[in-house]
């Protein structure tokens, strides 16, 4: 498969109709479609545990725990993304009508294994291991809102283009 480029018709417009038809089609999107929300459950649970042990100094193995699972949950999505993109843009990151949420991911992915690293290296204080956590959690909401203002608005723009040629088909 080549790699294919996202028409940017209206700004949003992020798949050709053969890369919609493969998007809808490939089980990876169902796979995403599962992750991302568990994901994001989990990073809340978590950050209520690590902002529970920063304020009361109790919970640091559950905290820890969540961080982990965490990490391993953004790890897994980020392969199947990965793998996502090859399917439907024919190259495996950094397609253009995700380009930057791509390139934030890879700051977030560094973050997270930080934190593996502070707290697998015991050089670090378990305040200073959850601070790097909350950090690494700060740029995941950020990318997490990037994709959903981005999906969010190619819905919308996909709603408009419905709505126009059902007028012409009038």
């Amino acid at each position: 498969m080549h790699k294919q480029s996202s028409p940017q018709v209206d700004g949003w417009n992020l798949y050709t109709p053969s890369q919609r038809i493969i998007r809808d089609r490939t089980v990876w999107t169902k796979v995403q479609a599962i992750l991302a929300p568990l994901q994001f459950i989990v990073c809340v649970i978590s950050l209520a545990l690590v902002l529970r042990y920063l304020f009361t100094d109790e919970g640091y193995y559950i905290a820890t725990v969540s961080i982990v699972v965490k990490s391993f949950l953004l790890l897994l999505i980020m392969v199947t993304g990965a793998i996502w993109e090859k399917v439907v843009f024919g190259q495996f990151l950094f397609a253009e009508a995700f380009f930057w949420e791509d390139v934030v991911s890879f700051f977030v992915i560094f973050f997270h294994g930080l934190y593996l690293y502070v707290l697998l290296s015991g050089d670090f204080l378990p305040t200073s291991q959850m601070l790097v956590a909350l950090f690494a959690y700060f740029l995941y909401f950020i990318n997490a809102f990037q994709f959903l203002r981005k999906l969010r608005l190619a819905r919308k723009s996909s709603q408009k283009r419905a709505s126009l040629k059902d007028e012409v088909n009038k």
